[in-house]
């Protein structure tokens, strides 16, 4: 018992620590800012509230809950804050509230009391956890089988600016690459490609240094320290080191990456030209497996092209994409018993079970405030197809509104049309849904 508890305060100690340290420095620093320092602040934020309406599959685990119309809703507050030092030093902090709930809750918590077992297949209980982050920056203010309420820093970061480049440390949002819907090269807490907003990546702690080449690009440093989820301690195969060189000639870009990321080693070339008023972008990456013996490594890659265009007096945008992924299986139910595969699914860097994708998307300004688009990702070998038509209202200066619907169809045994999970005789099938968000920015 004495073993036991002294574990548990040194992983306590060690989990928190690094939190406190940061907030003793920030301390520091504002009081020994001498007094006549010019200090700019920025404030800035958004309140988000978001209702859907989901269908779950009779065949699907759900039917042990429950199925018809499942009625969801959340919220979240971000409250925005930039501290500029000067010319060459700021300050970032964002902070978030969220809330969330409903039917899929409730159901969900009712499956897993009847069947543990499932826990790692029906996940998403808890929300955004820093279980991996090196800071533990995440607060459960409230959990119970209907409501999840919690509040967390997405970014805490000091950025300083010398004349040969930037240095950023903390929590904060980095984005390699030059994919659109599927971009391999951002192995840093990527969005998925059915993510229809963007406007902000899950932040990561972090330390970044660029460096300008002058005319020609730059150099990219980053140092992403993580912690094992199974003794909360930092541990070098958890954590990523990376370089990427930027090269720019004219309409021509190159990027040559080198990383290890947990633990892996991964190189990757992406580049992008404007061509005949399109714009061309590709990236290659390949991953050295070092922990499943089976297979020696895989390739990712993706080829896009996107170009806007004017018809009927209505301002257009399209684009197109291939996305081939070695690592992929031809049976979506073998891909979930596939090692390597469930290890990037439940890390949030890979979304997809197959090998070759086709996906592109529409967009069509009807109006300068009102804006619709069309979105669908096909797996290629098995002809399954997600489909995303949504509409963009601005209906006042600081208030945007955006509904539509997911939509997955495909044949019995398909990605996307619903496969049984091996070992069950339950289907796994994402539900098709509306949803509609509203949004006020301030």
């Amino acid at each position: 018992m004495e073993t036991v508890t002294v574990k548990k305060l040194y992983q306590y100690f060690t989990r928190f620590l690094p939190g406190v340290c940061l907030a003793f420095f920030c301390s520091v620093f504002f009081v020994l800012l001498p007094c006549s320092a010019q200090v700019d602040v920025q404030w800035g934020g958004h309140l988000k509230t978001r209702g859907s309406v989901s269908w779950q599959d009779d065949a699907s685990l759900y039917r042990l809950a429950g199925t018809g119309e499942y009625f969801d809703a959340s919220g979240e507050l971000r409250l925005k804050n930039t501290l500029f030092f000067q010319d060459q030093l700021s300050l970032e902090t964002h902070y978030e509230a969220l809330v969330s709930g409903g039917d899929t809750r409730r159901k969900t918590a009712e499956i897993q009391n009847r069947l543990p077992g499932f826990a790692g297949i029906i996940s998403g209980m808890n929300g955004l956890s820093d279980d991996r982050r090196f800071l533990d920056l995440t607060s459960v203010i409230d959990r119970n089988e209907g409501w999840l309420s919690y509040h967390r820093l997405d970014r805490l970061s000091l950025k300083y600016l010398p004349e040969w480049g930037a240095i950023s440390v903390g929590r904060q949002a980095l984005t390699w690459g030059n994919g659109m819907l599927f971009n391999p090269m951002d192995l840093f807490n990527p969005f998925a490609p059915t993510d229809i907003q963007r406007d902000y990546k899950v932040g990561d702690d972090m330390a970044v240094v660029q460096i300008y080449l002058d005319n020609i690009g730059d150099l990219q440093f980053l140092y992403v320290p993580r912690r094992d989820p199974a003794t909360a301690d930092p541990a070098w195969d958890q954590a990523s080191a990376a370089g990427k060189l930027h090269l720019m000639k004219r309409s021509f870009e190159l990027d040559i990456m080198a990383a290890k990321h947990y633990a892996d080693y991964t190189v990757g070339l992406g580049a992008s030209r404007y061509l005949t008023s399109a714009a061309w972008r590709m990236d290659a990456v390949y991953t050295f497996l070092g922990t499943h013996p089976e297979k020696n490594g895989f390739l990712t890659c993706t080829l896009n092209m996107d170009y806007s265009w004017v018809w009927k007096e209505k301002n257009m945008y399209g684009l197109v994409g291939l996305y081939y992924n070695s690592l992929g299986e031809y049976d979506s139910a073998s891909a979930l018993e596939n090692p390597a595969i469930a290890e990037r699914l439940g890390r949030g860097e890979l979304f997809t079970l197959g090998r070759y994708y086709l996906a592109g998307e529409i967009q069509a300004e009807l109006h300068p405030l009102f804006n619709i688009f069309l979105t669908g990702i096909t797996n290629l070998a098995d002809r399954s197809v997600i489909v995303q038509p949504r509409a963009a209202w601005n209906f006042a200066q600081n208030l945007e509104v955006i509904f539509g619907a997911q939509l997955y169809t495909g044949e019995t045994g398909s990605e996307f049309g619903g496969f049984t999970i091996p070992g069950t005789g339950f289907v796994h099938k994402s539900p098709d849904s509306v949803f509609a968000w509203v949004t006020w920015y301030f």
